[in-house]
């Protein structure tokens, strides 16, 4: 898990309120419930969600639809108001906004708009970023929209491993968005966004664990994650990224090929927690959906809080709690599993 932050951590903690507390104690009651006792019940409404800023990308990553321009949904943009009316049913027990599911958040023209609607309301606001638009003038509206965090994904210390991964990025981009990021941070004598390097380790770039520590450093970056990655086709590893080294994979080889280490068991505390918005409104399960085709209801035609009642959303949890792995989406799953590190 992520190393514990003093400074990160009590900010989270600032954006508690007493009705955010019950609301997160509810729901967590009744998960544990449902897992005990094998009924789907659920009390409260999200803690975090994930809302999507656009499923535009700049990258051709081959692990992501998004890069693979492989949706079957459209492609799009988060509209502002839409994203403030939705926010305003949620806000009074929402703790936690993730601006990301598939995309490049910063190609939205009104990104860091709304990410300083969700701060004055007190969120908790997180993105995860190529960092290719992190120029000196996006970079100082990052820090004044109030963002908490900054995922920056760095797959590589040299342009020849980082593109093997990132195809048709530049690693020099990288670094220079954040510089740019660490040094209006101090000239506004800002202490958020707290920024990360995350670090996908696949095959190509897991020589290069301990330079990016290295760089991280140098930079002035907060922490460094290690990330395991997600293959579709994880039995043939056609593309070759599972890494050799055990502990930063999430699958383990075998004779015949490679299995997923995970147990999957019945259970997943996102679906009870933490649902996905698409830019376009639709309401999915979790991260996992990238394509959005478990969607549970629509933004555009119900309330968000209709919506998390509903029929859909009560079947789809009782699915996982009868047999996960006969769900698609979940058969692939890192979550519950500990094969995911930070050093």
């Amino acid at each position: 898990m992520p190393r514990f932050n003093t400074n990160d951590t009590f900010n989270l903690l600032s954006k508690l309120t007493f009705r955010r507390c019950w609301n997160a104690m509810k729901v967590l009651v009744s998960y544990y419930l449902s897992k005990w006792t094998g009924r789907a019940i659920q009390w409260g409404y999200p803690i975090s969600i994930s809302f999507e800023p656009t499923t535009s990308c700049n990258l051709r990553c081959p692990e992501c639809p998004s890069g693979l321009r492989a949706f079957t949904r459209p492609t799009g943009m988060l509209q502002k108001d839409f994203f403030s009316e939705t926010i305003d049913q949620l806000s009074k027990e929402l703790l936690y906004l993730v601006f990301y599911f598939q995309g490049e958040p910063y190609l939205n023209p009104a990104f860091l708009d709304m990410v300083k609607y969700a701060s004055a309301k007190k969120i908790y606001t997180a993105t995860s970023t190529n960092a290719h638009y992190l120029d000196d003038a996006n970079a100082k509206r990052t820090i004044e929209s109030g963002l908490d965090r900054l995922i920056i994904s760095i797959d590589g210390t040299t342009q020849e491993v980082y593109q093997q991964y990132r195809v048709g990025g530049q690693l020099d981009k990288v670094i220079a968005g954040a510089k740019n990021i660490v040094r209006w941070k101090k000239e506004l004598k800002s202490k958020t966004p707290f920024i990360i390097f995350q670090f996908l380790v696949v095959q190509p770039n897991e020589h290069q664990i301990e330079d990016v520590k290295k760089l991280a450093k140098e930079i002035g970056v907060d922490d460094v994650w290690f990330k395991t990655a997600q293959v579709y086709d994880y039995r043939t590893d056609p593309n070759h990224l599972i890494p050799v080294q055990g502990k930063y994979s999430r699958y383990r080889k075998t004779e015949t090929g490679y299995e997923f280490k995970g147990k999957l068991e019945n259970h997943c505390w996102r679906l009870w927690h933490d649902p996905v918005i698409t830019w376009d409104g639709l309401v999915a399960p979790c991260c996992f959906d990238k394509d959005a085709q478990h969607q549970l209801g629509d933004l555009r035609k119900k309330s968000f809080k209709e919506i998390w009642k509903n029929g859909e959303y009560s079947t789809f949890r009782k699915k996982i709690l009868q047999g996960r792995r006969n769900i698609d989406i979940c058969a692939n799953c890192s979550e519950g599993t500990k094969v995911w590190s930070n050093e």
